[in-house]
């Protein structure tokens, strides 16, 4: 693989860190279900032992969440390209929600290239306060 090669692979998966943080403050779930693998896996920064498993459970866990109004903002990503079709990262979130302090955490990423395309195959969340 070319520096070239590794840097386009990190480039893409930080996209969809970011991505993923701006769709979901849209509250465009489909939108945010599409970035994962259909096998692909999320646990929330809440909950960060409780998987949700698959495209579609994802979702309905989206549409089944109380409307609020929230923004994610990310930082400190670092992906780490595992070969041509994997790749691993670790990014801050910092939450703001109209209802309560800000929470601070990070999220765990395993990325995954289906059909020439990056997607999560795993997002792990976690609180720090």
């Amino acid at each position: 693989m070319t520096a070239d090669e590794r840097r386009a692979i990190e480039q893409d998966c930080a996209r969809l860190v970011a991505l993923y943080a701006n769709l979901n403050d849209a509250a465009r779930w489909e939108d945010v279900a599409a970035l994962y693998a259909e096998d692909g896996r999320m646990a929330r920064p809440t909950a960060p032992d409780d998987w949700i498993v698959g495209r579609d459970a994802i979702l309905t866990a989206f549409r089944s969440r109380p409307a609020r109004a929230t923004r994610h903002v990310c930082s400190n990503i670092v992906i780490d390209v595992l070969d041509e079709s994997h790749a691993s990262g670790e990014s801050a979130m910092l939450l703001f929600t109209g209802d309560g302090a800000p929470k601070v955490g990070s999220f765990h990423d395993r990325f995954v290239r289906v059909q020439g395309e990056w997607r999560f195959a795993e997002r792990r969340g976690s609180l720090t306060f």
